[in-house]
Order: C-alpha cells, then sequence, then structure tokens
C-alpha cells in the first residue's frame, strides 16, 4: 500500500485495513446498520425531495447575501419565500 493513502487526511495502516476486512469476514448486524440513519434528518413526516435549481450569478449573490444577513442557509431562505408566496 502506499504510504501516503489517507481517509479524511489521517493516514491508514497495514493493521488498520486488516481489522476492517477480519470485520467484514465476521459479518455485519444489518438491522444495526440500518438504524444509523444515514443521510440527512427528514423534514417531517414525509419524506423529502431534492429539487435542482438553476440561478444566475447575481440571483445566487441574492441569495447568499439575503442568507447571510438572516444567518439561515440558502434552503431556509428558499423555503420561506416559497411558504410566503
Amino acid at each position: 500500500m502506499n504510504e501516503r493513502e489517507t481517509i479524511n487526511g489521517t493516514p491508514v495502516s497495514e493493521e488498520q485495513i486488516e481489522a476492517w476486512a477480519t470485520e467484514a469476514e465476521a459479518g455485519y448486524d444489518v438491522a444495526a446498520l440500518k438504524k444509523r440513519g444515514r443521510g440527512r434528518p427528514g423534514r417531517g413526516a414525509e419524506p423529502s425531495h431534492v429539487i435542482a435549481l438553476r440561478l444566475t450569478a447575481e440571483e445566487i449573490s441574492a441569495l447568499d447575501a439575503r442568507a447571510e444577513l438572516e444567518g439561515k442557509s440558502r434552503s431556509e431562505v428558499i423555503r420561506e419565500a416559497l411558504a410566503s408566496a
């Protein structure tokens, strides 16, 4: 293995790879893995959907300025604009 192999900047040793392989060969508790809740938490009772949106550079600048001014994310500002429409 290359001595410079890293995961998030942390070097990965041969010992760590061997430990991962041993763990995988022993098998995983599928129920425990499913409980982890991968991904972002939901926003309510129903599943949410990701929507692609194309904006001009000027629109993005305005959105970012408003989000920074209000201490919110882009998504929060867009959701509030939709709710008030």
